[in-house]
């Protein structure tokens, strides 16, 4: 064996700290343990979680703060399938990620050995790519791709096996240095396309989205809008892409929009996406736009050639990074003549008025609970969430301040919100750290509260529990009043959990408790459970349970 021969997951953790990865998220198995040695005395911080689902959502939102790949490992078979769900997260939510799973030694393939499982064919429609390494020299040429397909065009997952046998091989093989950085320059006649388009509108709505986003994007973004004083919406849970108190900022267009924003888009002559793919949340199921009859202009950019024209007839149709073509739309200025006050103001003013509290029954309120986040967190909190009806308060009251804030799942995964609050605590220990779950979506991953303690995670989470799953509930009631089936839920006291887990626990039965008792969730300075008791009945931010079960049997033949 070569003097300078290392193992696999010595050539691996090497690549990765080339790469400049300094954190991974793990849960155990013997089918790396050569990984693991590596790791050992590496300085890249190894946390280890609870269950495979919570690892990998840990590190999509990892890389949605860095803009890096986030890392997780997982081992063989059931360890990889719970791990598919982040995995899901990540190929919608278009994160750079890498999930390395432990294999079976490459002599027992196809004979059905214990934990056995073909990766290409399980993650070949979740992820970007997928591979299995079987040669140990070549560990830093498939790293060196991962990385560099995890980053490219639309990013999204990677998914690479290590057999066994392969990681804990011995050679001597060289490294190869991270990829210098791309090149994001917009062409000149891309812009000039886009302003163009912009020009002959007399109804013009930015639509922004796509994948990870920054404060500088953000701010060109703004820069942007008022120099053309044109009015911007957001697609589905990227709120934080622009200070929402801004005047151009127009509200969310996802599950629960603002019915007047869903007119607005339905009304604009010219819509201006930059990095969203325009998907069924964002027209509310193609009701508000329909691939099948586009009678709007649509000048559409994406990082992703074979996107544009994949629903829609691009014009233009430009291959870029949006945060890119935004920054080259903050250095232009519009025509002489150009203006489209009144209609901004629309915008504006029907976002406004979607902000104002409609009340909700019980004694604690979701909207003045979100609201009193909105108006007391500080800017740079990070709020993040799941799934579930509860959510849709949150879209509604809370006005993000800065990018990077929220962290929730277009995927509308269950679940994400406390794996996701625990990564942004980890990496942000100075930064207030919110997870709003509901009590089915908290559940889904409550036992990564012991990783929170293990780390020193400080997150505070709010749990809205209405005793049931509410979604499903509200589409139960809208599709068969009256029969509810399957979605009734029993929780534990939360507040009694998080003390067992060695956490501050309370519980909020009225509003005028809540004030106080975040203070003293915050205070505590460990891991904190608030448990807001709901009214069954309030379960929309628009309508009530028995609402929508009576338009429901009003509207039955």
């Amino acid at each position: 064996m070569a003097k300078n021969s290392r193992h696999g997951g010595q050539i691996l953790v090497d690549a990765l700290k080339a790469n400049g990865v300094t954190r991974v998220f793990s849960v155990p198995g013997e089918s790396f343990l050569a990984a693991l040695d590596g790791l050992y005395e590496s300085g890249i911080e190894n946390v280890v979680c609870r269950q495979e689902g919570g690892a990998s959502m840990m590190a999509e939102a990892a890389a949605k703060l860095t803009g890096r790949p986030g890392i997780a490992f997982v081992t063989r078979g059931p360890g990889a399938s719970n791990a598919s769900s982040g995995i899901h997260v990540a190929m919608q939510d278009s994160t750079p990620m890498i999930l390395f799973i432990g294999q079976i030694s490459r002599s027992d393939r196809d004979r059905e050995a214990f934990q056995e499982v073909d990766y290409r064919a399980m993650f070949g429609p979740l992820a970007k790519w997928v591979a299995e390494i079987d040669q140990t020299e070549r560990i830093p040429e498939y790293l060196s791709r991962a990385f560099q397909i995890a980053m490219s065009g639309r990013p999204g997952p990677v998914v690479l096996a290590l057999p066994e046998d392969m990681l804990s091989a011995r050679v001597d093989t060289p490294d190869i240095p991270p990829a210098p950085p791309r090149v994001l320059a917009v062409a000149a006649d891309a812009v000039t396309a886009v302003t163009e388009a912009l020009a002959q509108a007399k109804r013009p709505l930015v639509v922004a989205g796509g994948g990870v986003w920054n404060q500088k994007a953000a701010d060109d973004l703004a820069a942007f809008a008022a120099a053309w004083n044109l009015p911007v919406a957001v697609s589905f849970r990227r709120q934080s892409y622009m200070d929402n108190r801004l005047p151009h900022y127009v509200g969310d267009l996802g599950v629960g929009m603002n019915p007047a924003l869903g007119a607005a888009l339905e009304k604009a002559d010219l819509v201006l996406s930059l990095g969203s793919r325009l998907g069924d949340s964002v027209t509310r199921g193609y009701e508000l736009m329909n691939p099948a009859r586009q009678d709007k202009r649509i000048a559409h950019v994406y990082p992703d050639p074979n996107e544009l024209g994949h629903l829609w007839l691009p014009d233009p149709g430009i291959v870029a990074d949006a945060p890119a073509m935004v920054a080259a739309l903050a250095e232009t200025t519009p025509p002489v003549g150009a203006s489209w006050d009144a209609w901004t103001t629309e915008c504006r003013t029907a976002y406004e008025n979607w902000r104002k509290p409609k009340e909700t029954p019980g004694a604690v309120k979701m909207e003045n609970v979100v609201r009193w986040l909105s108006d007391n967190l500080p800017e740079n909190a990070i709020i993040t969430n799941g799934a579930g009806n509860y959510a849709a308060f949150l879209h509604r009251y809370y006005q993000w301040k800065q990018a990077g804030t929220q962290l929730a799942p277009t995927s509308g995964s269950m679940g994400y919100g406390l794996p996701a609050a625990i990564s942004a605590k980890i990496a942000h220990p100075d930064r207030v750290v919110v997870c709003m779950a509901g009590d089915g979506c908290l559940q889904m991953t409550v036992n990564e509260l012991s990783t929170a303690l293990q780390y020193g995670a400080g997150v505070i989470v709010i749990v809205a529990n209405n005793g049931q799953y509410g979604t499903i509930r509200m589409h139960q009631e809208r599709h068969y009043p009256g029969r509810v089936s399957g979605t009734g839920l029993a929780s534990p006291d939360f507040a009694t959990l998080a003390r067992a887990y060695g956490g501050h626990g309370e519980t909020v039965t009225e509003d005028g408790e809540f004030a106080a008792a975040f203070a003293r969730a915050r205070a505590a300075g460990t891991l904190a459970v608030i448990e807001l008791r709901l009214d069954p009945e309030a379960l929309t931010s628009g309508a009530t349970l028995s609402q929508i079960r009576a338009a429901a049997e009003a509207a039955a033949p």
